[in-house]
C-alpha cells in the first residue's frame, strides 16, 4: 500500500513579516496596541501559519495533507515572538510588581473585622480602665476604614498623596481612643471622626503652602471658613464683601482682607532673579530696617570716644568695680551678681550696691569730660 503525501512550505522571510516588521509604523503600532500583560497570555505563540489557499488547492486535487508530515527540506527556524516582544516575557518570582500602595493599604485594613456596639463598648471601657493595648489595637484598627473615607473627602482639595492624609487621621484616630468616654453614650465613629478630621485640617494647613497661611486663631478660622461663607452669602443673594465676611465670622476686615489675600496667590522667592540677564533679586529692593549709615557712623565713634574715656578712670577704681567693669559691664557673656559675689565673698546685694555706685561714678566723669555726653549712653545692667 503507497501512501502519497503533499508537503507545504512556509517562507520564513515572509512567516517573520505576518508578525512583526520594525521598518513599518503601522504595523509597530498595531504591535503595541497587542500587547498585553504576561500573567494574562495563556498560551504560547510558537504554532506556524498554514497557507489556506494551498490547503484548498491541495483538497482540490484529491491529496491529504498531514499536520504530522515531515517536510523534506525543512523551514529555517523562526524564533517565537515571546523571545522578540519583551512584555510577552514570563515573570519571575525575584522580580516585584508595581502595584497602587493606596490599594495594598485598602487590601490590608478590610482583613479587620467589624465590631458590633457590644463588642465596642466592652473594649473601650477595657483601654479606659485597665489602658488594654490589645484592646485599643482592635479598637483602632477596626475603625482605618474611616480614617480612609474621612481622608478621600479631604483629597478633592489636597489633590497630593492620599496617604499622607491618611496617616494624619490614624494618628487622630489613636487620640481618639485615648479620650473615647464610653459612658456617654456616644458611638466611636462618630466621636473619633472629630480627632480626625482636626489632624487632617492642621496637616493640610501647615503644608498648604511653603510660608505657613495659618498661624493664629484668627487665621486658621478664616483659612477653614472663609471660602464656605463667601459661597453661602452668595447662594443667600448677598454680596460678599470684605465688611459682610467680617461681621458674619465675627473677625476683623483686616484679618479677612490678609487672609484672602494668602489663599489667592502663591509663594514667591525673595532670592529669584529678576531677569535671565540680571544677578538682581526682589530682596535687594526692599527696605532696610535695621539703623542707617549715619546712625552706625555716630554710634561707632560714641564707643570709641566712651571707651577711652573708660580707660583713664580705670586707675581710680578698686578690685571689686575693675571685676564689675570687666566681667560684667563690658563683657559680651557677663557674669551675674551671684557669681562675683561668690568670688569677694560678698552677697549678692552688696554686689548689686558695688554696680550702681560704679555707674553713678563712670556718668559723672563722662559728664565732666565729653562735651554733650547724655546720660542715656550708660544704662544700668540688667
Amino acid at each position: 500500500m503507497s501512501f502519497s503525501y503533499s508537503y507545504i512550505s512556509i517562507e520564513p522571510e515572509a512567516h517573520k513579516a505576518r508578525y512583526i516588521d520594525m521598518s513599518s509604523k503601522d504595523n509597530d503600532t498595531q504591535l503595541n496596541s497587542n500587547i498585553m500583560e504576561p500573567e494574562l497570555v495563556e498560551e504560547d505563540i510558537d504554532e506556524q501559519a498554514i497557507d489556506e489557499e494551498a490547503l484548498k488547492s491541495a483538497h482540490v486535487e484529491g491529496k491529504t495533507v498531514s499536520s504530522q508530515a515531515v517536510p523534506v527540506s525543512p523551514p529555517a527556524k523562526v524564533e517565537p515572538i515571546e523571545t522578540l516582544l519583551p512584555a510577552f516575557a514570563k515573570p519571575t518570582s525575584k522580580e516585584v510588581r508595581v502595584r497602587d500602595p493606596l490599594q495594598l493599604y485598602l487590601r490590608e485594613i478590610a482583613r479587620f473585622p467589624m465590631l458590633d456596639p457590644d463588642e465596642e463598648y466592652a473594649l473601650a471601657k477595657r483601654v479606659q480602665d485597665e489602658n488594654d493595648q490589645d484592646a485599643a489595637f482592635k479598637l483602632v484598627s477596626s475603625h482605618l476604614r474611616l480614617v480612609v473615607k474621612i481622608a478621600m473627602d479631604f483629597q478633592r482639595k489636597w489633590m497630593q498623596n492620599a496617604l499622607d492624609l491618611v496617616q494624619e487621621g490614624n494618628v487622630g484616630l489613636l487620640k481618639a481612643v485615648t479620650k473615647f468616654d464610653p459612658e456617654k453614650g456616644i458611638k466611636f465613629s462618630y466621636y473619633a471622626a472629630f480627632w480626625i478630621k482636626a489632624y487632617i485640617l492642621k496637616y493640610i494647613m501647615d503644608n498648604w503652602r511653603m510660608v505657613k497661611v495659618g498661624t493664629t486663631q484668627t487665621q486658621r478660622k478664616l483659612f477653614y471658613n472663609l471660602n464656605k461663607e463667601r459661597q453661602r452669602l452668595l447662594a443667600l443673594g448677598f454680596d460678599p464683601t470684605t465688611e459682610a465676611l467680617s461681621k458674619s465670622l465675627g473677625v476683623s476686615e483686616t484679618d479677612v482682607e490678609e487672609m484672602d489675600q494668602r489663599l489667592s496667590k502663591n509663594d514667591m522667592s525673595l532670592n529669584t532673579p529678576l531677569g535671565e540677564d540680571s544677578d538682581a533679586t526682589k530682596m535687594d529692593f526692599l527696605p532696610s530696617f535695621g539703623p542707617g549709615v549715619e546712625e552706625t557712623i555716630a554710634s561707632d565713634q560714641i564707643v570709641d570716644l566712651m571707651l577711652e574715656n573708660i580707660k583713664a578712670i580705670r586707675p581710680s577704681l578698686n578690685e571689686k568695680e575693675l571685676a564689675i567693669l570687666d566681667d560684667r559691664l563690658l563683657s559680651e557673656d557677663p557674669v551675674t551678681l551671684r557669681e562675683i559675689g561668690e568670688r569677694f565673698e560678698v552677697t549678692r546685694e552688696r554686689v548689686r550696691q558695688i554696680e550702681a555706685r560704679l555707674l553713678v561714678k563712670i556718668r559723672e566723669y563722662m559728664t565732666e569730660k565729653i562735651k554733650g555726653f547724655s546720660k542715656d549712653w550708660v544704662l544700668e545692667h540688667e
